[in-house]
Order: structure tokens, then C-alpha cells, then sequence
């Protein structure tokens, strides 16, 4: 990933390195119970099975998850953004500091640097749909279902 572009705008977007492992997962777990429990409310699932040691297992197995990654470091890690060719797969802040910008700059570093264009987003969480929408994407008519649930991703795309 490209990373360490001289505008003062994206001065704290790094590449992730594995010793971030601890606080990708931490971030992910916090976003996953906070944004995703209330819509699924698998209690079994985000309470025991998604974990910070299981996740951080994740990155420590697959060393792709952390090359994909982008962070931003301002002195602690706040947010992350993990891109596959023009995909983005994962944007999470954590969230005592969303609402100052740090996802924006993650996605439109993620835009202007990747290429990235294309992300799929949970079909009932109308935050993260404002949130894409306020930076050029839009719905389209593709769908899939979550695994064996009634819930359904949307891809969502990014015009220009």
C-alpha cells in the first residue's frame, strides 16, 4: 500500500505494522458490539466468540489483514481502513473519537491514493450509509445475504 503522502491532511495515515494487531482488534470488537449487536443481538456471538485474543489471532495467522491496512496515528491509533484492489473492506474508528474527521480522511486517503471505489455496508445501519453517501457513494441494487440470517449487505459504489 502506498502510504506516507506529504499533504498535511493525511500526515497520520501509516501503513499498519503487526505490533498494531492489539489495537486493530480492539477497535473492531468495540465497532462490531456497538454498530452490529443491536441489529443481530447474537449474544454468543459478540460477547464470546468476538474477541480481541481471537482477533488478534486473525492478524497474527494472516499477515494480509495488516498489509491491507492503513491506520491512523496520531500518537495512538484511532481508526483503521483495510483495502483489497478498489474494495473496501473494513473502515472502523474507534468510538470515543468518531465525529473529528478521522474516518473521512482514512476514506478519502483510501479514494485518492488506492483507487478504492467499491464497499459493501449492512443494509439497516443508516449511519455508516449517510456516512459513504455525504463522500460520493451510492446504493446499488446488489445484494447478499449474511450468512444464515434475514440481513443483507448492500455494495455501494463511488461515483466518478
Amino acid at each position: 500500500m502506498k502510504a506516507g503522502v506529504n499533504d498535511m491532511e493525511y500526515k497520520n495515515i501509516r501503513n499498519a505494522e503487526p505490533a498494531d494487531a492489539f489495537r486493530l482488534a480492539e477497535i473492531e470488537v468495540f465497532n462490531y458490539r456497538l454498530n452490529f449487536y443491536p441489529i443481530f443481538k447474537t449474544d454468543g456471538y459478540f460477547f464470546r466468540e468476538l474477541s480481541v485474543p481471537v482477533l488478534m489471532g486473525e492478524y497474527e495467522t494472516d499477515n494480509a489483514l495488516i498489509e491491507r491496512s492503513l491506520v491512523y496515528d496520531d500518537g495512538i491509533v484511532k481508526g483503521f481502513i483495510r483495502v483489497k484492489g478498489r474494495h473496501i473492506e473494513k473502515l472502523f474508528v474507534e468510538p470515543v473519537f468518531q465525529r473529528e474527521g478521522i474516518g473521512e480522511k482514512l476514506l478519502l486517503f483510501a479514494v485518492s491514493e488506492l483507487g478504492a471505489n467499491e464497499l459493501l455496508v449492512l443494509e439497516k445501519n443508516e449511519k455508516a450509509i449517510r456516512f459513504y453517501e455525504r463522500h460520493g457513494f451510492y446504493l446499488t441494487s446488489e445484494k447478499q445475504r449474511v450468512d444464515d440470517t434475514a440481513e443483507f449487505l448492500i455494495m455501494m459504489r463511488r461515483r466518478g
